[in-house]
């Protein structure tokens, strides 16, 4: 089964916060995914903080066409961290 994001949130740094179709969480830290032309945009914190499910791809997508796979995503948020690692959300 192809994993589909169904939630997605913007957190500090270059991290989401992701939730599936099949109830899995997890956060993603893509600051060493940002290199060429589709990515590197999205070294502009504003540009990455529009994350937003694509409603026919079922992942997250940006602004300027970026996307990325869904079972990429689920196999990076699947990876356990150190409580020091975890990400802090964002103040919004």
């Amino acid at each position: 089964m192809i994993p589909k994001v169904v939630e997605v949130k913007s957190l500090e740094g270059y991290t989401l916060w992701l939730r599936f179709n099949d109830g899995a969480t997890g956060t993603v830290d893509l600051s060493a995914e940002l290199w060429g032309p589709m990515f590197e945009p999205l070294k502009d914190k504003l540009l990455f903080d529009q994350a937003a499910i694509h409603p026919e791809l079922e992942t997250v997508t940006w602004p300027n066409g970026a996307d990325l796979a869904p079972e990429f995503l689920y196999e990076q948020a699947a990876q356990p961290r150190a409580p020091a690692d975890r990400p802090k959300a964002a103040g919004r």
